[in-house]
C-alpha cells in the first residue's frame, strides 16, 4: 500500500513531524518556496489585470522533479506548511507544480508541533484558502512593482545597482528622519538641584530634589548664577516635613509574547538581533531533538501579533505555578489577554512552550546556548504572565524650606512588599525609568530636618534616542509598518543594502540612505509614507477577509504611483556622493585614496582618476594583527553575507575566525584576544575575561 505525502518547508520539521506520524506517511521538505516571480524581469502584466507570471527557480528544478514523483506514488499528498499567509501560499505553488489528476491534495494546519495539535490537524484537512493567497500574491506584486521600477531610476539618479522597496524604504525615512531631528536639536542648559537632609540627631541621610515654590510655581534655572543664588537660599533655610503620603501599587505581568514583542526582548536581554531571533525561534518550533523524546517542537508558532492562550496553556501553567511556588503567586483567576494592535491577527496563539513542565533547566543539555537563551526567555514570560501581581509600598515626601521664599523638595520610595511575578521574570524597558530609590528614615508630617548640604548640578536636555532593534520593531508595529513576518527581512536588507548602518547598537544613516530617502520622498511623498503604507497592510488584511479583490487593490496604488514614477524620471536631478576618504595617501601620485563602489561592491581608489587609476582592495582594519604571521587582520564578508575575520595576507596565511579580534593583547600570555559576547577570550591561553 502506497504511503500519504506530508510536504512541509524544512528538514528539521520533516523530521519532527515523521516522529508523531508514523511509518505511513512519508515526509519531503520543499525548502521554501517553489515558485516566484522570475528575477531579471517585471513579471507582472500590467496591462491584463496584474496578472503574475510564476517560474521555478533553476536552483529549484530538481527539487520539483523530486517532489512530483514523490506525489504520483503517494495516496495522498498534504501541504503541512506554515499556518500564515506565507506558508497558504507555499501550499498554493507546491499544490500547482505537482499537481497531478490522480490525488487528493489537503491543507492541514496546526500552530504547534505536537503529537495532540498535529494528529488533530490530520484528522480536520481543509482546501487551501485562496483568500490568504491572494493576500500574499499581491503583497508580492506591490513588492515587485515598487522595486522593479524605482530601481533603475536610482540606477540613473543615484548610482548602479541601488534597490528599493515599498516597506523597507519607510523603515529608512523613520531612521533617516530621526536623525536630521538629533541634527537640529538645539541642548538647552538647566540645572537640578538636590538638598541632602536628616533627621535631627539621626546620622542617616537622604536626598531631596527642589521641585518648586510652595505655592505652586515651577522654578524653570537655567544658568549657574539663578543655581547659584538659589542654593545661597537654601542654605539658609530651615527645614521640616510638609507632608507623608504613602499608597499601594500594583505592577501586573505583561502577556506572552507576540513577534513584535519577542523581537524587542530579545534584543534588551539577550542582544539577538530580530533576524537572528527569528532563526532561533524557527529552530525552536519545528522541533529539536531532546533525549528520549526524540524531535520535539518547543514553541509554538512564532509569527503572531495575538497575545491569546488557548485554556488547555493556561490550566497547564496555572497548575505547574501551584506547585512550583505556591497558591499565594497565583492571581484570584486565569488571566486572559486580549490583541491590543488594531487589526492583530487573532488566528494563532500567543509565542509559549509547547508544555509549560518542560522546564528550560531540563532540557538546557539538549539544546546550544543561544537555542537555550531564548526558550528560557519564552518560558519565563508565559509562566510569568499567570502569576500575582507584584505589590509596592510608594512613598512620596513633600519637604518645606522655610525662608523669605518657601520651596518645596520631594522625595520618594518604592519598597516592593511581595515579588509575584517578578520573582521569575521582568520586562525590560528601552528608557531607563527613575523610580524612588532613596532609602528613607521613618519621617512624619511636622518634623524638623537637618540640612547637610545642598547640591546643584548641571544639566542639559538630550536629543530622542537613535533607534535600536527593540525600538524600531516596536515603532514598526506601533504605525502597522509591515506584519510580523516583515520585520527581520526589513531590518536586515535596510543594512545589506548599506542605507543604514548599526553604530554600538542604534542604527544610523548613511550618506547613501539619506541622499537615496530624500530623492524617493521628495517624487514619491504620497507612497514614501508612514501612514499610506499602514493603509496598504489594511487593505491586504481586507483581500484576506474577502472585503476587497486584489487586482483593484493594486489598481488603485499604481495609478497615481507610475505618474508619479515618471515624473520622477523627467524630472529629478542626478545626485552627488561624496567619496569618503581612507585617510591613506596614493602610492603612485600621493592624492588621497577614497572608497568607492563598483559592480562588485567597494573597493578603493585613487581620488586622481582618470590621471592615476590605482585601485586596491577594500579592506576593514580591526587593530589586531595575525597570530600566525603578524599582519594586520582585516573584516571580511562570506558569499552567504555572514562576517568573518582573517589575515590581510591571505591566501599566503590562512589565518581566519568568526569572532572578532580585539587591538589589545592577552593580559596573560599576550596572544590573540577575541570577542564572545561580552566577554574576550584568548586563542592561544585559556584566558576569559571581561571586555
Amino acid at each position: 500500500m502506497s504511503k500519504k505525502l506530508v510536504i512541509v518547508e524544512s528538514p528539521a520539521k520533516a523530521k519532527t513531524l515523521g516522529k508523531i506520524l508514523g511509518k505511513s506517511y512519508s515526509l519531503k521538505a520543499s525548502l521554501g518556496h517553489v515558485r516566484d516571480l522570475p528575477r531579471g524581469q517585471m513579471g507582472v502584466d500590467i496591462e491584463n489585470g496584474f496578472v503574475p507570471k510564476y517560474v521555478v527557480p533553476k536552483a529549484k528544478t530538481k527539487l520539483v522533479n523530486e517532489l512530483k514523483q514523490a506525489a504520483k506514488g503517494a495516496s495522498a499528498v498534504y501541504l503541512a506548511t506554515d499556518p500564515d499567509r506565507e506558508g497558504e501560499a507555499i501550499a498554493w505553488h507546491l499544490a500547482e507544480v505537482v499537481k497531478t489528476d490522480k490525488q487528493n491534495y489537503y491543507r492541514v494546519v496546526f500552530r504547534e508541533i505536537t503529537e495532540d495539535a498535529v494528529k488533530s490537524a490530520f484528522q480536520n484537512p481543509r482546501t487551501i484558502d485562496m483568500q490568504l493567497v491572494d493576500a500574499q500574491q499581491a503583497r508580492r506584486i506591490l513588492d515587485r512593482l515598487v522595486g522593479y521600477n524605482i530601481s533603475p531610476l536610482l540606477w540613473k539618479k543615484v548610482r548602479k545597482r541601488l534597490s528599493a522597496g515599498r516597506v523597507q524604504s519607510v523603515a529608512v525615512r523613520i531612521i533617516v528622519d530621526r536623525e536630521r531631528e538629533i541634527q537640529a536639536f538645539v541642548p538647552v542648559e538647566y540645572w537640578a538641584i538636590e538638598a541632602e537632609l536628616s533627621k535631627q540627631k539621626e546620622k542617616t541621610s537622604f536626598r531631596a530634589t527642589l521641585i518648586g515654590l510652595i505655592d505652586g510655581k515651577k522654578l524653570d534655572i537655567h544658568t549657574q548664577e539663578e543655581a547659584d543664588r538659589i542654593k545661597n537660599a537654601l542654605e539658609q533655610s530651615a527645614y521640616d516635613v510638609l507632608k507623608v503620603s504613602t499608597r499601594k501599587a500594583t505592577r501586573q505581568p505583561a502577556p506572552p509574547f507576540t513577534t513584535s514583542t519577542l523581537q524587542q526582548e530579545a534584543w534588551r536581554k539577550l542582544r539577538f538581533t530580530a533576524r537572528q531571533t527569528m532563526a532561533i525561534a524557527q529552530q525552536l518550533y519545528e522541533g529539536l531533538p531532546v533525549g528520549s523524546e526524540g524531535n520535539i517542537g518547543l514553541i509554538t508558532y512564532m509569527r503572531t501579533d495575538s497575545t491569546r492562550v488557548a485554556g488547555s496553556a493556561i490550566g497547564e501553567t496555572v497548575a505547574f505555578i501551584r506547585e512550583k511556588y505556591g497558591p499565594k503567586f497565583l492571581p484570584p483567576r486565569p488571566r486572559a489577554f486580549t490583541a491590543r494592535a488594531r487589526g492583530a491577527q487573532d488566528a494563532h496563539e500567543a509565542i509559549r512552550p509547547t508544555r509549560t513542565r518542560r522546564e528550560p533547566a531540563l532540557i538546557k543539555k539538549y539544546l546550544n546556548n543561544n537555542q537555550f537563551r531564548l526558550y528560557d526567555l519564552i518560558w519565563k514570560r508565559m509562566v510569568a504572565s499567570q502569576m500575582a501581581a507584584a505589590l509596592f509600598d510608594n512613598t512620596t515626601v513633600d519637604i518645606e524650606a522655610r525662608n523669605h521664599r518657601d520651596y518645596l523638595l520631594r522625595t520618594a520610595t518604592s519598597v516592593n512588599t511581595f515579588p509575584g511575578f517578578m520573582t521569575l521574570y521582568s520586562e525590560s524597558r528601552d528608557e531607563v525609568e527613575e523610580e524612588g530609590k532613596t532609602s528613607l528614615p521613618r519621617l512624619e508630617k511636622g518634623d524638623d530636618l537637618k540640612l547637610l548640604g545642598i547640591f546643584p548640578e548641571q544639566r542639559f536636555t538630550q536629543p530622542p534616542p537613535r533607534y535600536t532593534e527593540a525600538t524600531l520593531v516596536k515603532t514598526l508595529e506601533q504605525n502597522g509598518i509591515g506584519r510580523p513576518s516583515t520585520y527581520a527581512p526589513t531590518i536586515s536588507t535596510i543594512q545589506d543594502r548599506e542605507y543604514v548602518s548599526k553604530v554600538k547598537g542604534v542604527f544610523q544613516p548613511s550618506e547613501l540612505g539619506m541622499a537615496v530617502n530624500d530623492l524617493l520622498v521628495r517624487h514619491f511623498p504620497d507612497i514614501i509614507n508612514v501612514k499610506f503604507t499602514a493603509d496598504m497592510e489594511n487593505e491586504l488584511d481586507d483581500i484576506a477577509s474577502k472585503e476587497r479583490d486584489w487586482p483593484s487593490v493594486i489598481q488603485d496604488f499604481y495609478t497615481p504611483f507610475d505618474k508619479d514614477l515618471q515624473n520622477a524620471l523627467q524630472t529629478a536631478e542626478k545626485v552627488k556622493l561624496a567619496d569618503e576618504e581612507t585617510g591613506d595617501p596614493c602610492p603612485k601620485c600621493g592624492k588621497p585614496l577614497v572608497v568607492k563602489t563598483g559592480r562588485f561592491g567597494k573597493f578603493i581608489a585613487c581620488s586622481g582618476f582618470p590621471e592615476c587609476k590605482y585601485t586596491q582592495s577594500f579592506q576593514i582594519k580591526v587593530g589586531a594583527n595575525c597570530p600566525k604571521c603578524g599582519r594586520e587582520i582585516v573584516q571580511r564578508v562570506s558569499k552567504k553575507k555572514r562576517t568573518f575575520y582573517g589575515c590581510s595576507g591571505y591566501p599566503d596565511c590562512d589565518f581566519v575566525t568568526n569572532f572578532k579580534p580585539l587591538p589589545q593583547p592577552c593580559p596573560r600570555c599576550g596572544g590573540l584576544l577575541t570577542l564572545h559576547g561580552r566577554q574576550a577570550w584568548c586563542t592561544k591561553c585559556e584566558y576569559k575575561g571581561k571586555n
